[in-house]
């Protein structure tokens, strides 16, 4: 390895491992951290050819993270799946579950173009453009369907803020003691929001974005609409303000989505992935404001989060 080379952030052995994956000739001349995620370590490798010529790749690698084989294998499963579609996503080159050649459990993908986009500026352009990608996320139909979606978050786990509207959290809190309600099955990404999505958006130009890629499938699975829906529209309520969640759902349903048609079903779903955020306030205002979102404090996301559940509860019938 040359002296101007930056790929020693890699592991050795992780490092060894991409290498095997690699064309004859081909190594890892820089590793860049990519940021907005709150679980994995998310790296950007450029490979250099004999020839000159450079590409780039994703390295997933999880440190300490309980369920890292398993968000592996869900990840591996699905990037197959959608390589037969026109949905762009990345395409899976090589995992390391268990660990087994990286110090760390470990993925390798293809890279995309585009890049992540969290500001307010062209929001009310981004919102169509995201309930458009999961309607068609939606619409797959798999051979082989994912596992069930799994909800953690119970009435006993939800963290209320201290700033919060103690009758609208009660309200919101007694609303998921209740069973969830039936519906009907979809192929979900689980983790859709603006920082899983790449546009091309160029920063002079943030009015005319155009979607390039989506990315991070850990969590496929098999679900309500309705929970993909929810977990969008509380991020957006978090990042640009809560009518934007409202805003989203809208949109999801304007570009041919399906929602539960009954109004305390769809209120369900809404309020679970809202309370889901009270438990990991922190990390996910961190991951933002490393991605540049200096403005989302903890304090901050805990407000907007307690006003967006409170428009959720006292939305009129």
């Amino acid at each position: 390895m040359s002296s101007h080379d930056r790929s020693g952030s890699v592991r050795p052995s992780t490092l060894t491992w991409v290498g095997r994956h690699l064309a004859t000739g081909e190594r890892v001349v820089e590793s860049e951290p990519l940021h907005g995620g709150s679980t994995a370590e998310m790296r950007r490798l450029t490979v250099a050819a004999p020839d000159g010529d450079t590409r780039f790749l994703v390295l997933r690698t999880y440190v300490d993270v309980a369920d890292a084989e398993e968000w592996l294998h869900r990840e591996a499963d699905a990037l197959p799946l959608l390589a037969g579609t026109d949905l762009p996503a990345p395409e899976l080159i090589a995992v390391d579950p268990t660990a087994v050649h990286c110090e760390h459990p470990s993925l390798l993908m293809t890279h995309l173009p585009g890049r992540t986009v969290l500001t307010d500026e062209g929001i009310e352009t981004r919102v169509p453009l995201l309930a458009r990608r999961l309607v068609a996320i939606h619409a797959l139909r798999p051979a082989e369907r994912p596992r069930e979606y799994v909800a953690l978050t119970t009435a006993d786990t939800v963290v209320v803020p201290p700033c919060a509207d103690p009758t609208a959290w009660t309200t919101a809190i007694d609303l998921i003691r209740s069973p969830a309600p039936p519906y009907r099955g979809r192929f979900l990404h689980r983790d859709f929001h603006p920082g899983n999505v790449l546009f091309d958006a160029s920063p002079k130009s943030p009015a005319a974005p155009l979607i390039t890629a989506v990315v991070d499938w850990a969590a496929t699975s098999w679900g309500p609409a309705d929970l993909d829906v929810a977990h969008c529209s509380t991020n957006l309520a978090l990042l640009h303000g809560p009518a934007w969640g409202r805003r989203f759902t809208e949109a999801y349903e304007e570009a041919g989505g399906v929602l539960a048609a009954d109004p305390d079903e769809r209120l369900y779903w809404q309020v679970r992935h809202a309370l889901a955020f009270s438990e990991d306030v922190r990390p996910v205002a961190r991951a933002w404001r490393e991605a540049g979102r200096t403005d989302l404090t903890a304090r901050a996301v805990e407000q907007r989060l307690d006003a967006y559940v409170t428009a959720l509860t006292h939305a009129p019938d």
